[in-house]
């Protein structure tokens, strides 16, 4: 595909969506370069609780992505150092909610009787998901790509033309950032804070479904657990909110008694790439071919094998 010196692909983006489809590119034979304005473990996928679950996101082919994601996480937790581990838990919702289709589909699930069901909550699941610890994963998919060959370049990008001809195909992994790049707006940020403590022994996880912005989960990662969270739309500020954080361990501490002195260890806060619909399709910009994987909202981890995937097949058509 490329000319004398210069790269089949260009992944902009070093998050977890630009770093799965530069592997899946770099393994399907093409010569990969990967540019973001910031190093992996300083973009939003870096401040992920994180969970397999596509949350807050909104397409048809979310089913088919989710669960090409899982099975390649299950496949990843046998390697320790790759942060991602297999863990059981519960999901709940304060409200009559039928368990959707994509968790019918792990192996264990199961429907909760009304009395295994904490306070407040009439509906209900346990099943074993992957959780992962997303600094380390992120280190993970870094020292895969290095193994491929692929660098993460630092540098600003003002916009995808500015970079057309540096390669023979552009892939968009930018998230937020596709709100200036493409430009795009439909892109909106959904603000998230997670508060991050000392593990008082527990070892499963909990996750709601909230109907409004104040979420509660916990996530155990060894020797802590990360909390959480919230979720508000157009909100773009990164400044930490104490208030917002003592009402998230109060909640989860509703839940599990043990939180209720825990240790905060940090604040963690990130901007969610929300859009009506996910985008992952074939365009162009001064006529070089770029496929759009950007738009996942709450759901990067979860959809980021399953998207790269598809950015594998829509370069071949």
């Amino acid at each position: 595909m490329a000319t004398s010196g210069e790269s089949d692909a260009l992944v902009v983006g070093a998050g977890v969506a630009g770093l799965t489809a530069a592997i899946r590119l770099a393994e399907a034979g093409f010569s990969v370069r990967v540019r973001a304005e910031r190093p992996p473990l300083e973009t939003t996928s870096a401040t992920a609780g994180a969970s397999w679950g596509p949350y807050m996101v909104s397409d048809p082919r979310v089913l088919h992505w989710s669960e090409q994601t899982r099975l390649t996480l299950e496949k990843l937790a046998a390697d320790a150092s790759s942060g991602v581990r297999l863990v059981r838990g519960l999901e709940a919702a304060p409200y009559p909610m039928d368990p959707p289709q994509w968790a019918l589909g792990v192996g264990d699930f199961e429907l909760c009787r009304a009395d295994e069901l904490p306070p407040r909550y009439v509906s209900g699941w346990r099943y074993t998901i992957p959780l992962v610890e997303m600094p380390r994963y992120l280190a993970y998919l870094t020292r895969r790509l290095a193994a491929l060959g692929v660098v993460v370049e630092i540098g600003a990008i003002n916009s995808l033309r500015e970079v057309a001809g540096s390669a023979g195909l552009l892939v968009n992994c930018t998230g937020l950032g596709s709100r200036f790049l493409v430009p795009d707006d439909e892109v909106y940020p959904t603000r998230g804070q997670l508060v991050v403590v000392d593990n008082p022994g527990v070892e499963t996880f909990f996750q709601d479904n909230a109907e409004n912005e104040d979420l509660t989960y916990f996530l155990p990662h060894g020797d802590h657990v990360v909390l959480g969270g919230c979720a508000l739309r157009r909100s773009d500020s990164l400044e930490p909110d104490r208030a917002s954080a003592i009402a998230i361990v109060e909640r989860c501490a509703e839940v599990e008694p043990r939180f209720r002195n825990a240790t905060i260890r940090k604040i963690l806060v990130g901007l969610r790439p929300s859009r009506p619909r996910v985008r992952v399709e074939r365009d162009s910009v001064s006529g070089v071919p770029v496929i759009h994987n950007y738009g996942h909202g709450g759901a990067g981890l979860t959809l980021s094998w399953g998207c790269a995937d598809e950015v594998v097949t829509l370069v071949g058509r």
